[in-house]
């Protein structure tokens, strides 16, 4: 790995070659306490005392195998180190998003370590994602920071922060420090050496860094250095030893974000760079770095929704977010599921209007409230008709109609299906006890009835003989033919018959053919006595 060391001094620009190899480094501490893990590793050494204004930068490349990872877990949650009170969400299946804007390597290759940055200076990376990321879970921070041929051991309290927008003109939300304790401080061997200093939140722990969107679809990012393992001098005078400290670093490959790269620097006044949050693009050339701050994040969408099938009213299916598809009135049939053939047909049925009589395919619930008459569920509006109107045949063997089927029904008919109509022999005669003059019984149609000379019960009846006298229980109430119930069929029976004569039932209709006539007449004469 190849690195160079700038100096951000206050009153000039001067810097060292640096040579970056191997070595490594650890934490003062593991984290302890609470059940949650601290951080450990290893890193690289850095460091040249022996400073001086020259007012460029001087590379000096050299090679080195890796930049070994130091990553921090805190102990505790936000509010006792650190401030902040997000509540974790659930990401679901979101997506992990990882964003950047430094092509350096994080494994090991060439830097730029910024030797000049002192206590309470901050390095912050700004980045503006999609309404629709927010809120999001902050998930991991990382930043390089190296020592330069150093000849002690350093160690660096430090900060990491989040905000809400930018550092400049955000909230900032959260701010977790290092304490020794249950947040090591950052410590690193002497020598030249490389640390990728990675910040996270324990997955199990109820409190996450979550970041709403305060209208400006922004969030940042940045590490302070808020204790230098030795600064023995006003920054704004002498720099930071660079042999006895660690620093953040920029990258080799150029500038590609001076907006959203930012520095916060102490105010020095006319002697150094502008105090407080400036953005790249706002230093002047003399303090601006030529890299990128070697930083990234990786965070999660808290809010994306794994699309599905969703059966939509009008019986059809496509597959959309669980959101979208209630916001067009359709059921959603679970993430990760697909459309197939059947996979609306238990949510829809044929929607009928009587004031067009036309007709819709939608779900029960949507055809309710839509003031239709709900068909058959799983059944849609192709080959159904809504308003069927045909032929009923009636238990007595007539025929009536057009009617529609509940029409029929009400009569105790049976429907002949849409568009039928009544024509002769349609509907079947009914059968029904037969009562011959000695008492025998037999099921006939009405017709067959009369020509046999017996008196027909009327429909549905039959030669039953529960009483068990060898009688037909139908044949046993009597002779039809006695209409005034006298025990005899006479010429009073025959003046009843004649005063009931034309259309019409009743007693008088001996053959139940809704006309009292000659046949019923003759069913009278052959009763007589």
């Amino acid at each position: 790995m190849q690195i160079r060391t700038q100096f951000l001094s206050r009153a000039s620009t001067f810097a060292v070659a640096l040579a970056l190899a191997c070595g490594s480094s650890a934490l003062a501490a593991a984290g302890a306490g609470g059940g949650k893990a601290g951080g450990g590793g290893s890193g690289g050494t850095a460091g040249n005392g022996n400073t001086r204004p020259v007012g460029r930068i001087v590379d000096d490349p050299i090679g080195t195998k890796s930049t070994p990872v130091v990553h921090f877990t805190p102990a505790f949650k936000p509010g006792a180190n650190g401030t902040g009170n997000g509540d974790g969400g659930v990401a679901g299946a979101c997506q992990q998003v990882t964003s950047t804007y430094t092509n350096a390597s994080f494994d090991g290759g060439q830097y730029v370590v910024q030797a000049g940055f002192a206590e309470q200076e901050a390095a912050a990376c700004s980045y503006t994602v999609a309404a629709g990321d927010f809120p999001l879970k902050i998930d991991l921070i990382e930043m390089i920071f190296a020592t330069s041929n150093a000849t002690v051991q350093t160690t660096t309290a430090w900060s990491v922060m989040v905000w809400q927008g930018t550092p400049a003109t955000g909230t900032l939300v959260y701010t977790y420090s290092s304490n020794g304790v249950d947040l090591p401080h950052l410590v690193m061997s002497p020598g030249t050496n490389g640390t990728n200093v990675q910040f996270s939140i324990d997955p199990g722990d109820p409190e996450q860094m979550v970041i709403v969107d305060n209208g400006s679809h922004t969030f940042s990012v940045g590490y302070r250095i808020d204790h230098h393992n030795s600064q023995t001098q006003n920054p704004c005078l002498v720099a930071p030893p660079s042999n006895a400290n660690a620093f953040p670093t920029t990258d080799v490959g150029g500038l590609s974000s001076s907006t959203n790269n930012w520095l916060y620097a102490v105010d020095c006044g006319a002697l150094g760079c502008p105090g407080g949050w400036r953005s790249f693009a706002q230093l002047p050339a003399v303090c601006r770095p030529s890299g990128d701050w070697v930083m990234r994040v990786s965070w999660t969408p808290q809010q994306c929704e794994v699309p599905g099938a969703c059966c939509l009213p009008n019986g059809t299916c496509q597959v959309l977010a669980n959101s979208l598809c209630a916001a067009q009135g359709g059921v959603f049939g679970g993430e990760g599921t697909t459309c197939n053939a059947s996979s609306c047909t238990q949510n829809i049925c044929p929607c009928c209007f009587t004031a067009t009589g036309g007709c819709v395919t939608l779900s029960p619930t949507a055809c309710q409230a839509a003031g239709g008459i709900a068909g058959p569920t799983g059944q849609s509006c192709t080959g159904y008709v809504c308003f069927p109107q045909g032929a009923c045949c009636l238990p007595d063997g007539s025929c009536a109609g057009p009617m529609s089927p509940g029409a029929c029904t009400a009569q105790g008919g049976v429907f002949q299906g849409n568009g039928t109509a009544c024509t002769a022999g349609l509907c079947p005669q009914p059968l029904g006890a037969s009562c011959f003059p000695n008492g025998f019984c037999l099921q006939l149609t009405r017709d067959q009835a009369v020509a046999a000379g017996a008196t027909w019960a009327g429909p549905g009846t039959t030669c039953a003989d529960a009483n068990g006298n060898g009688i037909a229980d139908a044949c046993e109430n009597g002779n039809p033919a006695d209409l005034n119930h006298d025990g005899h069929v006479n010429a009073q029976d025959i003046t009843i018959m004649l005063n009931a004569w034309g259309p019409g039932s009743g007693p008088a209709d001996l053959n139940h053919d809704n006309v009292v006539g000659a046949q019923d007449i003759a069913i009278l004469l052959n009763a007589w006595g």
